[in-house]
């Protein structure tokens, strides 16, 4: 049995914190200055150059990204031959988040659903923890945003709906969310499961790097045809018009009950901040 001190997670998931909301992740950047060469308006090329701007001054003041840092989402991957000491693993990784926000200066967005009162310091962390096998602990950590989650939405679809039902919902559902999710965005999809489950699939597929091309060729080739039918709307970049409304599709599938088709659409704004640490 491999044990890890619980400081040590505590450690890292507060550096995890701060550095995902001061730095864009380098995938993200590449797909920015893809993007930017591909545009033909001046507008959209214009937005582009601004937010490699916004990125280049996170990094060097230590100021966030953005304003909005977001819920604090992981999803951990726990070996079953390794435990945490000194505390809960979910302890851990709460307390992190807690020192994380506070030191970082980071935005505490967690609050009550009904009073509005803040927490105060960004807890409870959204936690999707799996055990796996092996003697690694692999935490991986995303800064989830208001204007892209308030975006996102489930459905059930009937069976017979298919390829061309979901297709027509993710589309619709971008079309729908307009410029409200700060565009360019990068849409998970996850497809199967149970209500509860395609949702999970979604975020986790947002996990993805915008490089990673999809091992099945079907997957790859529905996440293209995705793609290609969201960036057709020409809402842009920002909103303001253009060719790149989304840097990426990214799927995940599931085996679903035989009278349901369940539907997920997570989205995700431009400053698709998250990272992933391993123990």
């Amino acid at each position: 049995m491999r044990r890890i001190p619980a400081t040590r997670v505590v450690e890292e998931v507060a550096r995890l914190c701060v550095e995902c909301n001061r730095y864009l992740p380098k995938d993200v950047r590449w797909a920015f200055c893809k993007a930017q060469a591909a545009e033909e308006s001046d507008v959209a090329k214009e937005v582009f150059r601004q937010l490699l701007e916004n990125a280049d001054l996170a990094a060097t003041t230590g100021l966030p990204l953005c304003q909005d840092t977001g819920m604090a989402v992981f999803f951990v991957e726990l070996g079953e031959d390794c435990r945490v000491d000194g505390m809960t693993l979910r302890e851990a990784i709460t307390e992190g988040v807690r020192i994380g926000y506070a030191e970082g200066f980071l935005r505490k967005s967690a609050c009550d659903p009904l009073t509005r009162k803040n927490t105060g310091d960004n807890t409870p962390a959204v936690i999707h923890m799996d055990l796996v096998p092996g003697d690694r602990l692999r935490i991986a950590f995303m800064a989830k945003g208001g204007g892209s989650e308030n975006m996102s939405r489930v459905t059930m679809l009937a069976p017979a709906q298919g390829w061309q039902g979901i297709k027509d919902f993710v589309v619709q559902r971008v079309r729908e969310a307009g410029p409200n999710p700060c565009p360019p965005t990068i849409i998970g999809v996850g497809v199967g499961g149970t209500f509860d489950y395609a949702p999970i699939l979604a975020k986790k597929a947002l996990l993805r790097p915008l490089t990673d091309i999809h091992p099945d060729p079907d997957m790859a080739a529905k996440e293209a045809e995705l793609l290609a039918a969201i960036n057709e709307l020409g809402i842009g970049p920002m909103g303001l018009g253009g060719k790149t409304t989304c840097l990426g599709v990214k799927m995940a599938f599931a085996p679903c009950h035989l009278a349901s088709l369940p539907l997920a659409v997570n989205v995700q704004c431009h400053s698709a901040r998250h990272g992933e640490i391993e123990l």
